[in-house]
């Protein structure tokens, strides 16, 4: 239970319903609740996130990741969250798409700690790299980034990690977007821009890289 004796689950559907977005699901609904806990737990020793009252965490973390799983491609096997903190988006892909194999990056040592115990509690088939993700050599169908350290930087070390046909996903601004763009190389198309929750700004982007370049 959460403030006020309700549940998260039924804060995050609420939340969801003003969004205009499905209802999570039971199995998904109860992973949230665990996860979320772990959060408020953590934070109060360590700095996971900025943002540290309850109401700001599902309102700009969860409900904007919920968004961004179920806006992702069909097809999708593999997914890189590039600098996933917290866990932002890639532990909600996992819960909200668990057809996705799901891979999290994140080279400071207390907030890899933290995914670990994250994902054993939750019980999902999520793997930890606890190093720098550009030190990877695996492709993915999928790379997200959301609030990472020196964006554009990322972006780049990003975009060779994403196979020929797959998708890079960043969250970002309208405002950042052609920046981003930029960053990413002329080998993506960016065929989507989907607004998210919670921001009249924030939107995830969809770029396709190009299918004729070599792995």
């Amino acid at each position: 239970m959460s403030e006020e004796g309700i549940s998260t689950a039924t804060r995050l559907n609420a939340l969801l319903a003003e969004a205009r977005l499905e209802p999570l699901d039971p199995v998904a609904a109860h992973g949230f609740e665990v996860y979320f806990s772990l959060i408020l737990r953590w934070n109060s020793r360590v700095n996971l996130t900025a943002i540290r009252d309850e109401e700001g965490i599902l309102t700009r973390h969860f409900i904007e990741s919920i968004a961004c799983a179920r806006a992702l491609p069909v097809r999708i096997a593999t997914l890189l969250d590039f600098g996933s903190g917290a866990g932002f988006p890639g532990i909600p892909i996992a819960l909200c798409r668990p057809e996705i194999a799901v891979t999290l990056a994140e080279s400071q040592g207390k907030k890899a700690a933290f995914l670990q115990e994250a994902i054993r509690q939750l019980g999902i088939p999520v793997k930890i790299h606890g190093q720098r993700a550009e030190l990877l050599s695996t492709a993915f169908d999928c790379v997200t980034l959301r609030a990472v350290d020196r964006m554009e930087m990322a972006l780049r070390a990003a975009s060779r990690l994403v196979r020929p046909g797959g998708w890079l996903a960043p969250m970002t601004t309208n405002g950042e977007l052609e920046k981003v763009k930029q960053a990413a190389g002329a080998e993506f198309s960016w065929t989507r821009r989907l607004p998210l929750p919670g921001g009249a700004d924030r939107v995830l982007a969809l770029g396709e890289r190009d299918l004729s370049l070599p792995s």
